[in-house]
């Protein structure tokens, strides 16, 4: 049995996105109108807080008492992803706008609260143009890819969106920023080293240490509840063909996501381990005694559907949450273990639309 409000003390503690992703690449169009699948035991009153619009990346504030989350609905006047908060209390996006944290300019990704539960750190490409940028066309070889942009920079924002600092300022991409418990780190992706790599920094920006060295993008990190481990998500080319085309596809700065693994280190990369070998894409991992994360690995046709799971930090006692038929992923906890947060393609009202729903756990 899973105990969640002790984790933090128990414990030395898959559309960022995929963390850093856009979830205008998983776009389903799903006829289902359900909300609560019969076989989601461990969900209770779900939820639904968006209505319309790609919804992904909802984290909660550490008290609990707010979100934040990335989202493009052209109601909203959005062009591509940008950064809003609501209140859960008041919340009520189905009737009116949540408040705008980004600039609304360029694209953002992976907002995060700070430890003082009134700034969020998040990243964003606004400072090389105001326009969205460009997505790349489908490949002639039929390969799903992703944009690394390197005009990707971390910033810390009030809840005005008066940006409060810029945390990174190095060539190539820096994103996927999550903040320690502990109140003292940042996690982060950047490809400063050339190669996709995870980083820690100080709250304030400074003393910036790479904490993974393996060939493949290393990404999607968390913390778990006592900062000192790191679950991420990272794909590993093992075959000189798999290397070619790594290394091929990132020189065009692209990635291509379909076979991803989830990894767990100590906070400064030691003790690396491969928790997850279930093929296909495993992503979006969030950390408590146990990993809950999202996963293609019985996909049928098309790499659908995705679905929630959860596993032991040693690979075992695997178990699926979700059952919708086309797309689950993105699943955060509250700091009190009571709430999941999570997107979805379910009750969609047969459109793309990918929406936030928030559901009370149930051991």
């Amino acid at each position: 049995m899973r105990i969640i409000p002790l984790c933090g003390l128990l414990v030395l503690s898959a559309l960022n996105t995929f963390a850093g992703e856009n979830p205008d690449s998983v776009k389903t169009k799903a006829p289902s109108t359900i909300v609560h699948y019969p076989q989601e035991k461990h969900l209770a009153n779900i939820k639904q807080l968006t209505f319309g619009g790609d919804n992904a990346e909802a984290y909660f504030s550490f008290d609990n008492s707010k979100i934040t989350f990335q989202a493009t609905n052209p109601k909203w006047g959005d062009q591509c992803d940008q950064i809003y908060f609501t209140d859960l209390a008041t919340s009520d996006m189905g009737a009116k706008k949540p408040s705008l944290i980004s600039t609304g300019q360029g694209r953002t990704t992976c907002s995060y609260f700070m430890p003082d539960n009134k700034s969020v750190v998040y990243a964003s490409t606004h400072l090389t143009s105001a326009s969205c940028p460009h997505v790349p066309a489908k490949r002639p070889d039929g390969k799903y890819v992703w944009s690394i942009y390197d005009s990707f920079d971390i910033f810390v924002a009030d809840m005005n969106g008066k940006i409060m600092k810029q945390l990174t300022n190095t060539p190539g991409y820096d994103a996927e920023p999550t903040v320690s418990p502990k109140g003292d780190k940042i996690v982060f992706t950047s490809l400063r080293s050339g190669d996709l790599e995870l980083y820690t920094m100080n709250i304030d920006g400074s003393d910036v240490k790479q904490i993974t060295f393996g060939l493949g993008y290393d990404g999607g990190a968390f913390f778990s509840p006592d900062g000192s481990k790191i679950v991420f998500r990272a794909s590993r080319p093992k075959t000189e063909e798999e290397i070619k085309v790594y290394k091929e596809l990132l020189a065009e700065g692209l990635v291509m996501p379909t076979n991803m693994e989830l990894y767990v280190c100590n906070a400064d990369g030691s003790d690396l381990r491969q928790v997850t070998n279930l093929g296909q894409a495993n992503w979006a991992p969030f950390f408590l005694c146990w990993l809950i994360f999202a996963s293609n690995h019985k996909s049928t046709s098309r790499g659908l559907p995705f679905n929630l799971f959860m596993i032991d930090i040693d690979g075992t006692n695997l178990e699926q949450i979700t059952y919708d038929g086309f797309f689950d992923a993105f699943p955060m906890f509250s700091f009190d273990g009571k709430k999941l947060i999570f997107s979805s393609n379910r009750n969609n009202n047969g459109t793309h639309d990918t929406n936030l729903f928030i559901a009370d756990w149930v051991e």
